[in-house]
């Protein structure tokens, strides 16, 4: 990938345009972000935020969540996205190894991320940079707006 991956200090406009074209692509229940909310995002002392960045604009993006527990620090990668028209030029693996350093460097004991197993392609970058299928049951208790 011709580029480069920086962590979102600001919500700039360029940001918040580049989430309303990527988070579509990740969920289609998911809300647009505005201004403020992407600043909340990037304001948070728990999430990194990533961004892919190529001459185009912003490619992709992944949000590390550093999670300081009584077990230790752990961290989880969330809502890695990369544009339909990026795709297949390593630019999901540039998120993910970056947001592997930043754990590693903060001390985190480990990195959990959650993908279906639909997503082919992403779970076989997954593996090949080093994360292992766990046996586990994720429970998920829905929240009314």
């Amino acid at each position: 990938m011709t580029g480069h991956v920086e962590i979102a200090r600001e919500a700039s406009p360029e940001l918040v345009e580049a989430f309303g074209v990527l988070l579509p692509q990740l969920s289609s229940t998911a809300k647009p972000l505005d201004r403020e909310a992407l600043t909340r995002l990037v304001a948070s002392d728990t999430n990194t935020v990533l961004v892919a960045r190529t001459p185009e604009g912003v490619v992709g993006t992944l949000t590390l969540v550093l999670v300081p527990l009584p077990s230790g620090l752990r961290a989880r990668v969330e809502d890695v996205v990369v544009d339909s028209a990026a795709r297949g030029r390593g630019v999901a693996g540039l998120l993910i190894e970056e947001a592997l350093r930043i754990a590693r460097e903060a001390g985190a004991r480990t990195v959990d991320l959650i993908s279906r197993p639909g997503r082919a392609a992403a779970n076989r970058l997954y593996e090949r940079l080093g994360f292992q299928p766990r046996h586990s049951t994720v429970y998920r208790a829905p929240m009314e707006a």
